[in-house]
């Protein structure tokens, strides 16, 4: 199940599993392996574009052939979250083309994410926000989650 820990402010959680910046995460922590799984690469081609030739060669429409770490930062939280999933990951990193594969991985397997930004995903979902416990069905009261952990956490 996708679990979600709303925080909008400064605060940063205080976990020895979380990855506050997905980026510099992967950039030291990647496996070549990674790049041989079809969900990666099926995430690589919907959010970047891209094709993955080998594990130390990306085709991009926009820039040519790249290395892995030239990826978008949204891609490779994704590819953290995925073959990692016990680290907390800064959702964050990605934008709202994200939010099917981030659902997609929850279904998977257990994922927890912390989240600043009212992420569009498309119902139908379940997700179980940290902050309160609850299980959540609709954007709506999604996005009313988000309200409240503002107001408490303020």
């Amino acid at each position: 199940m996708l679990n979600i820990i709303i925080n909008r402010g400064v605060k940063d959680i205080e976990d020895e599993n979380y990855v506050f910046s997905p980026d510099t995460y992967f950039k030291y922590n990647y496996e070549d392996e990674w790049f041989e799984d079809e969900l990666v690469k099926k995430m690589v081609r919907d959010v970047d574009g891209s094709t993955v030739l080998s594990a130390h060669s990306i085709d991009s429409p926009i820039l040519g052939i790249i290395a892995p770490e030239r990826l978008s930062g949204g891609v490779k939280a994704l590819m953290i979250m995925y073959k990692e999933p016990q680290l907390i990951v800064n959702a964050s990193a990605c934008g709202d083309n994200c939010a099917k594969w981030i659902l997609e991985i929850g279904k998977r397997q257990d994922l927890t994410v912390r989240l600043g930004y009212e992420m569009r995903f498309e119902e139908p979902f379940e997700i179980r926000i940290q902050n309160s416990g609850r299980v959540i069905h609709e954007y709506v009261d999604f996005l009313r989650e988000f309200q409240e952990v503002e107001i408490l956490e303020g």
